[in-house]
């Protein structure tokens, strides 16, 4: 293993600069080029079926079998004229990533290229291996794709990938995308409702999303020669650098070259996929960076970030690199999120969140935003199970992250501003005047953009025009979370709906009603607004006060899944019905317990087999010297102590690690898969990794660096 680590750091000093080109100097020229969007739709399809094809886009309605046929051979003749052989339908299983299955245009038994509108509406996986949490057995395996109409199609390495929807036999939903998609048509009706009391032109609203992506970059060779990066994503062990990011130089500092050579040339293959990516830099810690698009239809926008992801990994390796999305790879170092920024938009192109000159448009603005915050303080234990997995436990709440707790940040200003609304509420309107001045609706216009110090801690921040999820982590698919949000939000606002109707039916009128509503809802969740620090314990003493809930570890936070309020909140908006509901809290437990699983296996592997020995080898050579020294009758006492010292964590890592695997063999007897997870929780992860880590890493102090066999953090960090 030191032979392993010796040569990859002699490969990374020879390692020169991947060149590249760009297809043109304007990336117009090129923005899109591998995708057949409605533009190219619309210069191949006859103009009956193209309008048929942008309602299904638009509207959601169903392309019959002759338009499917048109459009198969439309983008047949497309992608042929670009070099593609195969096509494959790339969908989003429960796995966390993206999956397809090629299939060649050529028919070897017609000695042509074919590509029927039926294999383009549709295809039958052999999916027996994809999670599934019960919905279906092995031997009733068939789980279907389904073509996605308002997700382009594109080439991605020479095969035209359709994006589709994925599931069972029985119908029920066995990927992200199909509860998004019902998510969305359910946020879209129940926020057109509403503002129609405003606009009664408004038909449809559509959530849009931003997702800045943070990732860690190393050298290929360095990811190669640490085991537990390759099985875990994460090193489960190494001791902090003497400078790591305590200076805070890397944050938007200059991007070493080779980085750079990497990001452009990730930039210029997104592009050619239409995705918008815009912003670039480095983030706080060294080696982790940001990438962030432009904001899209959120279902695109999602569909986007795992292809970024895929595509990221495939252009790295060409540079000799490696991506790492594990929110937390390195320890005492800030972990990796994905901020999911969230808005709605109108079909007359009014952003909902966005302050206005205009009081009245402030009232609507106010309208979304309370119901927003009333959404988060009234299914926070559903928001934070949203975003639970085994890698984000070790960011949330690692004074870089935001807590486990949920709560909302608004800023000073708009705090001002519900703070006003709630106290003058009750306050008599006469005729004439001036509704808006009276409740300071019309303070709003003070609000530009980013007028807030976006507080860094908080989870759920108001950010000037939309909502900042930052409790995301980095390899999430973010459907997952955007579809909770949605439903959370479409259930309020349904709510709000008919609480207004209820104040109209009293005899108020309208504006006084929807006030009346509001300051309702903001006495109602007022406790989960939160302007301080979240990273500090005084919150966590504050927020047990206020009742919100702290649901530090994944097992726990997943319990609310199987609550019959949550199981109501999705059947009532047709988003997933309670067996989707369950397979996935199933699905999620099993995915923790063989994470926390590989990664104590790791350290297990690590311990007994490289760093034990290499510690012992050490120890035998001091032990030479300390034997040297006393028979020349000099004093050998800080030797012995640096042998007693490294004998110490060595019986302390291996007891450690064996009482670690008799926890695990124990628990791997547990039949209930949710007691099973708590336990991997707090009587394997919680109770020994961190026993384990702080040994081997104090191992890693006393042995000769030319004996330890892992790549330490020092070189693995500070690429250039």
């Amino acid at each position: 293993m030191a032979t392993l680590r010796q040569k990859s750091l002699m490969m990374v000093q020879s390692r020169e600069q991947v060149s590249f080109e760009a297809p043109s100097h304007k990336i117009s020229d090129y923005y899109g080029s591998e995708v057949f969007g409605l533009t190219e739709m619309k210069e191949s399809l006859a103009p009956t079926v193209y309008k048929k094809v942008s309602e299904a886009i638009e509207k959601g309605s169903k392309i019959d079998s002759s338009s499917a046929e048109e459009v198969a051979t439309a983008v047949k003749a497309w992608a042929l004229s670009k070099g593609v052989t195969h096509y494959t339908h790339w969908f989003q299983p429960l796995t966390g990533s993206t999956a397809e299955k090629h299939d060649t245009f050529f028919d070897a038994h017609g000695g042509i290229e074919k590509f029927k509108g039926s294999a383009l509406v549709q295809q039958e996986p052999d999916a027996s291996s994809f999670p599934n949490g019960g919905i279906r057995t092995t031997f009733e395996a068939r789980g279907y794709t389904a073509w996605d109409p308002s997700s382009p199609m594109f080439i991605f390495e020479n095969t035209l990938c359709i994006p589709t929807i994925f599931v069972s036999y029985t119908g029920e939903a066995l990927d992200y995308k199909t509860p998004l998609l019902k998510s969305v048509d359910a946020v879209s009706s129940a926020a057109a409702q509403i503002c129609q009391l405003f606009d009664r032109n408004v038909k449809k609203v559509t959530p849009s999303l931003g997702v800045e992506q943070e990732y860690f970059v190393i050298d290929k060779a360095l990811y190669a020669a640490r085991p537990d990066l390759v099985m875990s994503g994460r090193t489960v062990f190494g001791h902090n650098p003497a400078r790591g990011q305590q200076l805070d130089d890397h944050y938007f500092g200059s991007i070493p070259s080779r980085v750079k050579a990497f990001m452009k040339h990730f930039e210029i293959e997104a592009w050619k996929l239409g995705i918008p990516v815009s912003t670039r830099h480095n983030e706080v810690a060294p080696g982790q960076f940001e990438v962030a698009p432009v904001f899209e239809e959120m279902n695109k926008a999602t569909d986007h970030n795992q292809l970024l992801m895929d595509m990221m990994d495939k252009v790295a390796d060409q540079h000799d690199l490696k991506v790492l999305f594990h929110e937390k790879p390195f320890a005492g170092l800030n972990g990796s999120g994905k901020h999911n920024n969230w808005s709605l938009i109108t079909d007359s192109g009014v952003n909902l969140f966005q302050p206005s000159n205009s009081a009245r448009e402030n009232l609507q603005f106010l309208t979304f935003l309370i119901a927003t915050i009333k959404s988060v303080y009234d299914h926070a234990d559903l928001l934070r199970a949203s975003i639970a997995s085994a890698g984000n436990d070790f960011r949330l709440g690692a004074n870089e992250a935001p807590p486990a707790i949920i709560s909302v940040f608004l800023g000073s200003t708009l705090t001002e501003v519900l703070d006003e609304l709630e106290k003058n509420g009750n306050i008599k309107i006469e005729k004439g005047d001036n509704m808006y001045m009276k409740l300071g609706i019309n303070k709003i216009p003070e609000i530009i953009l980013d007028n807030t110090d976006r507080n860094r801690t908080s989870p759920f921040a108001f950010t000037g025009n939309k909502f900042e999820f930052r409790a995301v982590g980095s390899s999430s698919n973010v459907a997952g979370p955007m579809t909770a949000l949605n439903v959370i939000v479409a259930d309020t606002l349904r709510q709000m709906a008919k609480d207004i109707q209820a104040e109209i039916d009293k005899g108020n009128e309208k504006k006084i009603a929807i006030v009346n509503v509001l300051r309702q809802y903001i006495k109602d969740s007022k406790k989960v607004r939160f302007e301080g620090d979240g990273y500090s314990e005084e919150w966590e003493k504050e927020a047990e006060k206020r009742g919100l809930s702290n649901l530090k570890s994944t097992p726990f936070a997943l319990d609310v899944l199987l609550r019959k309020e949550t199981a109501d909140l999705y059947e009532r908006h047709s988003v997933l019905n309670e067996t989707e509901l369950h397979a996935r809290h199933e699905i999620r437990l099993e995915n923790y317990i063989m994470k926390v699983q590989i990664e104590s296996r790791v350290m297990g592997d690590l311990a007994l087999n490289h760093i034990i020995p290499t510690a012992i080898q050490y120890q035998n050579k001091l032990i030479e010297n300390a034997n040297g020294l006393k028979g020349l009758g000099l004093d050998a006492k800080a030797v012995v102590e640096t042998i007693s010292e490294i004998s110490k964590h060595i019986s302390s890592l291996k007891d450690n690690v064996l009482a670690m695997i008799d926890a695990r063999r124990t628990l791997n007897k547990e039949e209930d898969i949710a007691k099973r997870a708590k336990g991997y929780s707090t009587e394997v992860k919680d109770a020994y990794f961190d026993k384990i880590r702080y040994s081997a890493d104090k191992l890693e102090l006393f042995v000769d660096d030319e004996y330890w066999p892992l790549a330490k953090y020092r070189e693995m960090l500070f690429l250039k």
